[in-house]
């Protein structure tokens, strides 16, 4: 539905009216230009670049490793916050079109340099088990040949049995679909984190601890996806909600 520009302004009126404040922007990215604000960790086999205007991460396993890639925004981010972002798994006969592992990192950091997360950078080199040592959030949306979807804090427990069945979901609709594109927003709201997708929260998870700053990580593995519409917004504090 087009939305004419006195719609937009008779919107917005309305909200303030209603003592709600909107979500300020405070980064984003439509990927119309290069990497430059992004560090990519991948193993060698696989292919992260700009095309067409997205974000396209094509990730091969390799005679030597099984694949693996994580794309960081440089930026470290600080709650409350909203990220959001378009996805397409990519399905279109090409050698890596596995439809899986749609997933993501947000609030990470690493205990041993909490400032500064790309120092082990290079070491990592998208390989997911060098990841296990960072604190973070994470979803593996539709992973494992497409058949689980788990939301995680990390560190992780030893045991992933261990894992509530809220956190951990296998029903098809839950998983990836190739060629469509999702809208996906990830949440830090204080101790309110969640996991939303086409505005249907999966996960919500209450942190008595939570992580209230860190950096944002598209993650796949041996997949093809395209990315768009990076954004992220601050979430008014309660105060500010009324």
């Amino acid at each position: 539905m087009i939305r004419s520009p006195l719609f937009s302004a008779l919107l917005f009126l309305g909200v303030c009216a209603w003592g709600v404040q909107a979500e300020e922007a405070l980064f984003q990215d439509d990927f119309s230009g290069d990497l430059s604000r992004w560090v990519v960790e991948q193993t060698p086999s696989g292919k992260t670049q700009v095309i067409d205007g997205e974000l396209d991460i094509d990730d091969a396993p390799g005679t030597e490793d099984k694949g693996g890639c994580t794309v960081w925004f440089k930026e470290k981010l600080s709650g409350p916050i909203r990220i959001s972002y378009d996805a397409t798994m990519v399905q279109k006969g090409g050698p890596n079109d596995r439809i899986s592992d749609l997933n993501c990192f947000w609030m990470a950091s690493d205990p041993k340099n909490p400032d500064n997360l790309f120092v082990g950078s290079k070491g990592r080199s998208g390989t997911f088990k060098k990841y296990d040592p960072l604190r973070t959030y994470y979803v593996g949306y539709g992973a494992n040949e497409n058949v689980t979807t788990r939301f995680r804090r990390y560190p992780r427990p030893r045991d992933d049995k261990a894992l509530k069945p809220e956190f951990d979901l296998s029903e098809g609709k839950y998983m990836n679909v190739g060629n469509k594109t999702v809208k996906i927003e990830l949440v830090a709201d204080g101790e309110k984190i969640q996991f939303i997708r086409d505005g249907e929260v999966i996960f919500t998870y209450q942190d008595p601890e939570p992580l209230k700053e860190g950096w944002f990580g598209f993650r796949t593995t041996r997949s093809h996806i395209r990315f768009d519409n990076f954004k992220v917004t601050r979430i008014p504090t309660q105060g500010e909600k009324k």
